[in-house]
């Protein structure tokens, strides 16, 4: 692996990190609803254990209420048992065979304990970016131990690494301050 090599997969973990992160903090509530929410929930399907969106449509009726549309009459119930026994907190209404799903309002309290989640998810985000740059370096020393690649170009992939691990992490930090300040919006 050339040096070359080395500062590619680490700009293309790294991205992934970003990727995962962005994932991550999609499923964090904030005051609007958003159908990602409902992204971790399982469903008992005929036995085995599915994710939510394989069994029904989940759309967006209005800012504060998310609509679960089951593709089989049979499955509302147990959707709406899903949702409900969820650590998510949400209270859904049958109303045929469509189920609804209120956004309660979140308290002040609530927004607060969310930021700190976000922050959390942030710290891990950059950890994991970090830990991508710890590998990177030690890659590139043992280039150097096996005298395929000189001291000087040591120093200066070891710069170039840590550039972009400063990039990365300042993006991180964007949107861990963009998801904050959008959960404390009123």
């Amino acid at each position: 692996m050339s040096l070359e090599d080395i500062k590619k997969t680490t700009q293309t973990k790294m991205d992934q990190s970003i990727a995962a992160f962005k994932n991550n903090l999609t499923k964090i509530r904030t005051g609007r609803a958003n159908p990602a929410i409902l992204d971790t929930i399982q469903v008992d399907y005929y036995g085995s254990t599915v994710p939510l969106s394989q069994v029904a449509n989940v759309s967006l009726i209005d800012s504060r209420t998310i609509s679960v549309q089951p593709w089989e009459k049979s499955m509302a119930a147990k959707i709406e048992k899903a949702i409900r026994e969820s650590d998510l907190g949400l209270n859904p209404a049958s109303m045929g065979d469509l189920i609804r799903v209120p956004m309660p309002p979140m308290s002040e309290e609530r927004r607060r304990e969310m930021t700190k989640l976000v922050r959390t998810e942030g710290e891990n985000a950059k950890i994991a970016v970090r830990n991508l740059r710890r590998d990177a370096n030690e890659s590139v020393k043992k280039l150097v131990k096996e005298k395929l690649a000189s001291e000087d170009e040591q120093k200066r992939s070891e710069a170039e690494v840590q550039k972009v691990t400063d990039k990365h992490i300042a993006e991180i930090d964007h949107l861990v301050a963009g998801k904050e300040q959008e959960i404390m919006a009123v």
